[in-house]
């Protein structure tokens, strides 16, 4: 384990962070073993990464660990990585309890089978009371599922009369999207070298800084988080705003 962490640029660190977790197939193939080993190697890095964000005060932290698409990918990987999810959630809770650190699973988890479901449901009351950092895991999450979701949960309130269509407004929809009781993303990071968003936190990354590592999940460390996070702090982020208005609030 590397202790070589340093603080970014002026201290300053983002709220919350957004992980897409990519390249643990291609980091198994490249060594000649089954998909699979590289989603279980990529264990150890979300061990790291849940590590490094506590030590650095980091408010959020959401993973990117199973997309709505990913079911159309061969039927025994799928098979695959729903037992690793229940023997990760069975063996890490414990650890996460200890370490003060809140889990709770986002997206359709209705698309799970009951067993899972429920191992969700107790992994999340487990830590109901930790305080410390809040680790989102996204499973059977989309994008546009939550935005979806959010809209219709508006039409029902509309359709009972408990809310004016004339509310129906980004402000009203914000109460309904996943995480609405969050900060929003500050930092997404991308592994594996690809550069695209994939359907992932669409309205909490609106403005977001997006940033890139080449390194695949497994191989994911203190250097490349240091990186990340150093680059977002040497970001001027502006919101609308021009850099004049930023750097001269007044």
């Amino acid at each position: 384990m590397s202790e070589s962490f340093t603080t970014p640029v002026e201290g300053i660190m983002p709220r919350h962070i957004a992980i897409i977790m990519d390249g643990n197939g291609r980091w198994a193939e490249a060594q000649g073993q089954p998909r699979v080993i590289g989603h279980r190697a990529g264990v150890k890095s979300v061990r790291e990464v849940v590590r490094l964000c506590r030590e650095q005060n980091v408010e959020a932290l959401t993973l990117f660990a199973f997309s709505s698409e990913n079911w159309s990918r061969p039927a025994r990987e799928v098979q695959l990585l729903m037992r690793l999810f229940m023997t990760v959630l069975r063996r890490e809770i414990k650890l996460l309890k200890k370490s003060n650190v809140r889990l709770r699973i986002i997206g359709d988890i209705s698309g799970f089978d009951d067993k899972l479901q429920q191992r969700i449901r107790d992994a999340e009351q487990t830590t109901a009371e930790c305080d410390g950092l809040l680790l989102n895991v996204a499973a059977n999450y989309g994008g546009r599922w939550d935005i979806a979701n959010a809209a219709q949960k508006m039409c029902q309130l509309v359709q009972q009369g408990e809310l004016d269509i004339n509310d129906v407004n980004e402000q009203t929809m914000q109460r309904f999207i996943c995480m609405a009781d969050q900060p929003e993303v500050d930092l997404l990071i991308r592994t594996g070298g690809e550069q695209r968003i994939s359907n992932f936190l669409m309205w909490q990354c609106a403005y977001a800084e997006l940033f890139f590592s080449e390194a695949l999940w497994p191989d994911f460390a203190d250097a490349e988080f240091t990186e990340a996070v150093d680059c977002f702090a040497r970001r001027q982020r502006r919101f609308g705003l021009i850099g004049a208005q930023v750097t001269n609030p007044n």
